[in-house]
């Protein structure tokens, strides 16, 4: 059977490699992406292996190279990426790229601490003009120049003391400060100059209208000019404290309105040059910047690619002459072939003379599981492995998932309109998936709905299929053959008489409605949702049923591969009778009523006569007489059905000693006679061991000898209590199937009548208007409550299906996933650890 229904079969080799070749031959192996290292220095610190050094390089070049994309990202500069893969470089070729981006990043660094020194000399120069003018103002402000301006202020700042000793003061020379400060802060900058220079300054600040940008880190600030005047060369001292304490920057200024003015002359001088370098220096910096950019996809690839085969070979063995390595690797067998090919090309691209050696070895170690699989099959897949990675060489769940996940969750979403907006939406990600694919968001919900496409457009064609055997689209009906049942009573009684039941018979020309549900049953009223309720709980226990002797069947598969001769007879036998004798006699049932029962007044086979499937389900397990029947009716089905279910209830209680007792037992006979010691605390499972075809992997049912006989009877009483309840709570659990497609026809319906019809009853130019508003707050309800709310609740019930209800039947998932050694998926993983 292909690796589609198993997983494939693996092999553990042993590589010999000379040392100067077994760099290109793990380069060949990661682009081939199919071989599984393991660890054969588990003990050894990962800084004393061979190989510590060159990756330590490779983490080097890698934080330059992230201090590139830093700064590349900053100009928002485009990263060119080709979508190709360059081949990893040999290892003399690690030198000149490491000299490279050490260039690069010593060039980058120079130019920004150029162009930081020369901002931040373009602030200071900007602050310093803004100074000088908004000090001009200050003075000119004043009536009569700076000498009255003088003197007023020094009038004012005669201390309390003088006033207080009656000393009389002639005009004295007041000195002042000016500079800048952060917007925010000049409040308390303000307060803590009155308190600590006792009122003695007087301050004047006015805002600068424009932001500056701050050189250190690029953001944009407001800041605001003040000048101090005070008396003194202790005021003096204690401002420019204050200052220095809030941060503000203090600039010179002349006191000579002359000086003042030849000053912001030669300040705007400076500034004019300033930009003109400021501009050569950007210019220079992007230039180099966009050089690295066409380059740093490519060398991101390279290095990765470097830094991997160098941590492979520190997963490698020396041999005693220090001129080979030794490693030990998990292959697929049908691969191996490919991979001897890889392994030459490696060889001849080194130049080496000795070719390598691929040796299989023996081993009773568990394989990891590979599951090949495409861009279809990979949504599958992943959500088999969300349950657990499946044992080795079991039967794989996922094939049969394409089809029965699908199926499930229309059963439940079934609405013609609702799947197709499904289907279209799943369709156009297909159409557009190369285009979408190459975008690389790091939005995770987007990604989930991306990377399940194929998984959404299924749903939405299974959804529009049950759909039409509803016959419901947006909880309306479509009339496409014409309807089968015509009014036989008198019109005019049954329209004006809205609590008149009419009989589902009715006078049907010829056969029934050919494909699905009648479209008469959408204008019925009081038997609509009763019709529904039988016809959906029914169809939910059919399905149901059938999945679960499904899931058993393919435990068959897993012992007569696994050749576990006690599983099959004494576990997959009774189970499925179990099954087949209690359940699926129940369904039968239920086609019998079908089929042998209809809407006629015929006795013994009218709608009267029918029984109740559950409360015969019920008295056949208690053993119970059913009631007495209607006159003319019968009370079984069918000849002999009261001993054949007796029968039946018999056997199937019998099976379960069956599955309880017998494998333990057996075991414990074979023991004895074999007069084999069990092993104290070691667990397996019957199916679990990986045995494969060819012999070389441990035995599929020899390993309940390392059991303990307590822990097989336990472990047995577990299963068979499980299976039994289980069978019960599962058939029950896919009523799930009925309450959500009942559910969600009722929600589909209740938007139809309480919002879309209010708009379709309105008439007139103003109508027109309504309708439109109406249909799109009726569209929005659609989609995000019934299509995205309702669709992920359907999706998540589905899922609960598969894992718990069919899957627990065979699928042990406990294995673990075959991760090669491949360099996609480890560029992948680096580029969103990146982003991230």
């Amino acid at each position: 059977m292909g690796s589609l229904f198993r997983s494939e079969e693996m092999a553990l080799c042993q590589l010999f490699l000379q040392s100067e070749a077994a760099y290109a031959c793990v380069s060949e192996l990661g682009e081939l992406g199919l071989v599984q290292f393991r660890d054969l220095n588990p003990d050894v610190n990962a800084f004393q292996r061979k190989f510590v050094n060159e990756v330590r390089r490779c983490d080097e070049m890698e934080r330059k190279l992230r201090y590139l994309e830093k700064e590349i990202k900053k100009d928002g500069i485009p990263m060119l990426d080709t979508g190709e893969s360059p081949e990893a470089p040999q290892p003399r070729e690690m030198i000149d790229l490491e000299a490279t981006f050490e260039k690069l990043e010593n060039e980058l660094r120079e130019v920004n601490q150029n162009a930081e020194a020369l901002k931040r000399n373009f602030l200071e120069l900007t602050e310093l003009k803004h100074i000088l003018r908004k000090t001009q103002v200050f003075f000119d402000e004043q009536e009569g120049g700076v000498n009255q301006t003088t003197e007023s202020m020094t009038r004012a700042l005669i201390t309390d003391e003088a006033r207080t000793a009656g000393a009389s003061m002639g005009p004295v020379q007041l000195g002042f400060v000016a500079g800048v400060i952060l917007r925010e802060r000049l409040p308390a900058f303000e307060r803590m100059l009155w308190r600590a220079c006792r009122g003695n300054v007087f301050l004047r600040q006015a805002m600068i209208e424009t932001p500056l940008e701050d050189p250190t880190n690029g953001d944009q600030v407001h800041k605001s000019v003040f000048i101090i005047f005070f008396q003194g060369d202790q005021l003096k001292t204690r401002v420019k404290k204050i200052c220095e304490g809030f941060r503000a920057t203090l600039y010179p200024c002349p006191e000579a309105p002359a000086d003042r003015r030849e000053m912001a002359m030669g300040v705007m001088t400076r500034i004019e040059d300033l930009n003109t370098v400021l501009g050569q220096t950007q210019d220079h910096r992007h230039r180099v910047l966009v050089a690295a950019a066409k380059n740093l996809k490519n060398w991101f690839v390279k290095v990765r690619k470097i830094k991997a085969i160098y941590h492979t070979l520190n997963l490698f063995n020396l041999d005693v002459t220090q001129k080979c390595l030794i490693a030990e690797c998990w292959v697929p067998l049908l691969d191996i072939e490919t991979i001897q090919l890889a392994l030459r090309r490696g060889t001849e691209r080194s130049g080496s003379s000795v070719p390598p050696i691929l040796n299989r070895m023996q081993t009773f170690e568990n394989p990891p599981t590979y599951n090949r699989t495409n861009k279809f099959t990979k949504a599958f897949q992943a959500l088999i492995d969300a349950y657990g990675v499946a044992s080795y060489r079991e039967m794989n769940p996922a094939p049969y998932t394409i089809i029965t996940f699908p199926f499930l969750f229309a059963v439940m979403f079934g609405d013609l309109g609702h799947g197709a907006i499904m289907a279209l939406f799943g369709l156009w990600m297909i159409r557009k998936e190369k285009g979408l694919a190459a975008q690389k968001t790091d939005n995770e919900i987007w990604n989930i709905f991306f990377g399940g496409r194929y998984i959404i457009f299924l749903m939405g064609v299974f959804s529009m299929y049950t759909g039409l055997i509803y016959n419901d689209i947006f909880s309306k009906s479509l009339n496409i053959f014409g309807s089968h049942w015509h009014l036989s009573y008198n019109k005019s009684t049954v329209m004006e008489n809205k609590f008149l039941q009419l009989s589902p018979k009715g006078d049907y020309e010829g056969a029934p409605y050919p494909f699905g549900m009648d479209p008469i049953w959408q204008v019925a009223g009081a038997n609509k949702i009763i019709f529904h309720n039988a016809y959906k709980m029914k169809i939910s226990i059919i399905f149901g049923v059938i999945h679960m002797i499904f899931g058993v069947v393919m435990s068959w598969h897993n012992h007569t591969y696994f050749r576990n001769r006690i599983s099959l007879l004494y576990e997959f036998i009774p189970q499925l009778v179990f099954l087949l004798l209690l359940f699926f006699y129940m369904v039968l049932l239920m086609f019998i009523k079908w089929i042998k029962f209809a809407a006629t007044n015929n006795k013994p086979y009218s709608e009267a006569c029918a029984p109740s499937i559950l409360i015969t389900f019920i008295d056949m397990v208690l053993f119970n007489t059913p009631k007495p029947p209607p006159e003319k009716c019968e009370t079984y089905m069918f000849m002999g059905q009261h001993f054949i279910q007796v029968l039946f209830v018999l056997v199937a209680v019998g099976c379960i000693p069956v599955m309880l007792l017998a494998k333990p037992l057996l075991i414990m006979q074979a023991r004895k006679q074999a007069n084999v010691q069990p092993i104290a605390g070691a667990t397996s499972d019957a199916e679990a061991g990986g045995v494969s075809n060819g012999g070389s992997h441990g035995g599929g049912g020899g390993h309940e000898e390392e059991e303990e006989l307590s822990e097989i009877f336990i472990h047995q009483s577990i299963h068979t209590i499980e299976y039994v309840l289980g069978s019960v709570s599962h058939t029950a659990s896919y009523l799930r199937l009925w309450a959500l497609s009942l559910a969600h026809a009722q929600l589909a319906e209740v938007l139809w009548t309480m919002v879309l019809s209010i708009g379709l009853k309105q008439e007139g130019p103003v109508g027109g208007i309504v309708l439109t508003c109406v249909f799109a707050f009726w569209a929005i309800l659609t989609v995000g409550i019934l299509v995205l709310m309702e669709g992920l609740s359907a999706f998540l019930h589905t899922l609960r299906l598969h894992w718990v209800e069919f899957q627990s039947k065979f699928y042990k998932g406990q294995g673990y996933a075959f991760q090669p050694f491949s360099f996609d998926a480890i560029i992948e993983n680096g580029a969103a650890a990146a982003e991230e």
